[in-house]
């Protein structure tokens, strides 16, 4: 069974599309704003914001809430992360990208993007993936099993652009977890475009934003480049 998801169609001729995973304890409706914010200087782009499954999150006492996975701690990110949590949501994700590809959308004309655990079901998600995608879109995220995620990268996520964004005073996943992730990517070899937001906590704001609406419009832009044999 297919994610449930807030689709927004394109308002033209659909030749790109966006999947934004949300965050814990939220829903695509979260993200519907941003999303219909966007999508007025991007008329070709459909963009489907799907909605986590309930399950208890060990972080809020085992209180059932939308989570892609469940969170131990906050405090030690790297340390007993849900993996298979992850595989499952992933699995779910990859039949959306599908979807889209079957649809006729080649998956360099699909970006995938998140916030916090969206962003990190993101790179999960793209640097294990054979497709190569337009984008990846980070906000507020980390690399999750970091000390594994690497040696399952694919070469087809190596050339993948990818726009990471964090606010210095994130209190939830702190901005240190940020810089390590963009460390880390650059050190793989990753192009990664890192923006930090002074004073802004774990949320988004108005410059970032406009930096993410300038990122999709280099990645999947409107008039698509011709090709010579």
């Amino acid at each position: 069974m297919s994610l449930p998801s807030v689709v927004l169609k394109a308002r033209g001729p659909h030749t790109a599309s966006v999947i934004f995973i949300h965050g814990l304890g939220d829903s695509g409706h979260g993200w519907a704003s941003v999303a219909q914010m966007l999508a007025r200087t991007q008329p070709h782009v459909k963009f489907i914001l799907p909605h986590a499954p309930e399950q208890p999150v060990t972080l809020n006492g085992g209180f059932r809430m939308p989570s892609w996975y469940d969170i131990k701690s906050l405090d030690r990110i790297a340390s007993n992360e849900d993996e298979a949590g992850m595989n499952a949501s992933m699995m779910k994700i990859n039949e959306l990208i599908k979807s889209e590809i079957d649809s006729g959308i080649p998956a360099n004309r699909i970006v995938l993007g998140g916030f916090s655990q969206g962003g990190a079901m993101t790179l999960f998600t793209g640097l294990q993936s054979e497709y190569r995608f337009g984008g990846l879109v980070v906000l507020s995220g980390y690399l999750p099993i970091r000390d594994r995620i690497m040696a399952r990268s694919t070469d087809a996520s190596k050339s993948v652009p990818i726009f990471q964004a964090h606010g210095t005073a994130d209190e939830v996943v702190l901005y240190q977890y940020g810089e390590m992730t963009s460390k880390e990517l650059e050190r793989c070899k990753y192009n990664v475009d890192f923006r930090s937001y002074n004073h802004m906590g774990h949320s988004t704001c108005e410059d970032e934003l406009l930096h993410l609406q300038m990122f999709l419009k280099k990645s999947i832009p409107e008039k698509i480049a011709e090709t010579t044999n």
